[in-house]
């Protein structure tokens, strides 16, 4: 898209049908809310949790009702997170699922789910922001193939408040990846459009050189249309072509590579004039994956985003599987600046990169380390950025600093340096001095 910002419009229509419950517990419960598209893989169960009266051992929560949905069976599904209506509600307490296995048959032990997931999104005053479409929601977690739950949220103890209206649980199926045979080739190989090659530093210098010039022939022919000076395509065509400092390309997967629908998600894309920080976050869907689940594990936590959470697209620009594999996110362009939502206040001139699993307490594998210091000195440089660097971006708005505040930030920073969140993990942050250093070197800096 040249000249100018896209707004967003569109979105994909789904269709709903009505599965009956087997109900182990003998409870009865309203049937699910099947979100699916016979022309996008996957699907969505939908259940309302339903409050309940505070049993003897509850007493000390007060007024405030617990929500519950009650052991029973469903259709497989292989992610969970809960949604309710108003975007703007905190839910203060916890929540927590049992998942019973395909196959086995074996209930887990119940799973805490990251609760502050308000942070990210898009930012307020954006056209995704105010789409009205959007809903509060939880982070999402991994629990594997499995086709029984149980859920439980309660408000914390002291002083406990009201928890949001129209709580429900989002079961995701990511279905049958639609594309895995064309991926591929005769002989083994990887199909065209699903894999970008790792390109060598002076490959990359040359191909950025290349389509910079192509950018800006372009950008001539169609200078009639060409009303803002400042718009993304000529930010970058503009300075790659001079950079000094860019890292080579690493090897990415594309959207077609993990499987995505393209009509899950809204047509148009939006852009930013510039990428000036990386944000780093952990998914807080936990660890259980295999790198061979990574593309399911990415196809549902899009569906999530999408249908269960009302986001235009995937949230973040980039992911990396615990292999140090590096997926492209948000649909627009790798090399270009797509507006995210990852880091609320401050997704204007950033990207955002998901590791997936969860990091508070678990170390990150050195693969995926590597992989962000390969992707950032690739795609910050792209834009002349300095990964040992700072730079100053202005707050849209979040819990930590008012909209209009101008804020200095580390080139890569983490989630929690521009939000009150934990994100992304404890042990992830930590390891963000050795991404920084290490980018640096990739791009040449020393």
């Amino acid at each position: 898209m040249r000249g100018f910002l896209a707004s967003s419009i569109g979105v994909a229509a789904s269709a709903a049908l009505v599965l009956p419950l087997s109900l182990s517990s003998g409870a009865i419960a309203a049937p699910p809310r099947v979100i699916a598209a016979p022309d996008v893989p996957g699907s969505t169960q939908s259940l309302p949790l339903t409050a309940v009266g505070p049993t003897s051992s509850d007493r000390s929560r007060g007024p405030a009702a617990e929500r519950r949905l009650p052991e029973q069976d469903v259709r497989p599904f292989s992610l969970i997170g809960v949604v309710w209506d108003d975007v703007h509600a905190e839910l203060h307490g916890s929540v927590q699922v049992r998942t019973r296995a395909v196959g086995t048959g074996a209930w887990s032990a119940w799973q805490d789910v990251e609760t502050h997931n308000d942070e990210h999104g898009a930012d307020p005053g954006t056209a995704e922001g105010e789409s009205g479409k959007v809903r509060g929601a939880t982070a999402p977690l991994w629990v594997g193939a499995s086709d029984g739950v149980e859920v439980r949220v309660r408000p914390e103890t002291s002083e406990p408040v009201p928890l949001p209206e129209g709580m429900r649980v989002e079961l995701v199926d990511p279905g049958e990846d639609p594309d895995a045979s064309e991926r591929v080739a005769p002989g083994g190989g990887t199909a065209a459009g699903t894999v970008l090659p790792a390109l060598s530093a002076k490959e990359t210098v040359a191909q950025v050189r290349a389509q910079a010039q192509a950018e800006v022939n372009a950008g001539t022919a169609d200078a009639t249309d060409a009303t803002d000076a400042t718009d993304a395509t000529e930010v970058e065509a503009a300075g790659a072509a001079a950079k000094p400092y860019i890292g080579p390309r690493p090897r990415i997967i594309t959207r077609k590579g993990w499987g995505a629908s393209e009509s899950l998600r809204e047509k148009t894309f939006v852009y930013t004039k510039t990428v000036k920080a990386a944000f780093v976050h952990h998914s807080a869907t936990g660890n259980s994956y295999t790198c061979k689940q990574a593309p399911s594990v990415l196809r549902s936590i899009y569906r999530y985003h999408v249908v269960s959470s009302g986001w235009r697209d995937f949230g973040y620009n980039f992911a990396v599987d615990k292999c140090g594999n590096i997926y492209e996110g948000r649909a627009g362009g790798v090399t270009r600046a797509v507006l995210g939502a990852h880091t609320l206040g401050f997704n204007t001139n950033s990207m955002g990169v998901a590791v997936l699993g969860t990091y508070s307490r678990s170390t990150p594998p050195a693969a995926a380390v590597t992989a962000i210091a390969r992707l950032t000195a690739w795609k910050i440089g792209l834009f002349k950025g300095n990964p040992k660097g700072k730079v100053t971006l202005t707050s849209g708005g979040s819990g930590k600093y008012k909209k209009g505040k101008k804020v200095s930030f580390n080139v890569i920073s983490g989630h929690r340096d521009g939000f009150l969140t934990e994100c992304p993990g404890a042990r992830l942050y930590s390891k963000l001095g050795t991404a920084r250093s290490a980018s640096a070197k990739l791009q040449g800096r020393g």
